[in-house]
């Protein structure tokens, strides 16, 4: 991982923080591992950053009306 995409990704678990704060952190990555598409726990270890980073993105996009909702 670059150290760009690495900002990516942290910034992006801190907005999926913002949209979840139900969410303690490590169901925040079991959930985007599972949205990455790793089908156990054991998967995480075999994905790469880019596919948590579109994960991360997509989970963000399609839960952006939460925040306003809260406003």
């Amino acid at each position: 991982m670059n150290s760009k995409s690495g900002d990516e990704l942290v910034q992006a678990l801190a907005k999926l923080r913002l949209l979840f704060p139900e969410w303690r952190f490590g169901q925040l990555m079991a959930n985007l591992s599972t949205a990455a598409g790793a089908m156990d726990a054991n998967a995480v270890w075999d994905l790469e950053d880019g596919q948590l980073l579109a994960a991360a993105y997509r989970l963000i996009e399609n839960n952006e009306a939460r925040l306003s909702a809260r406003a």
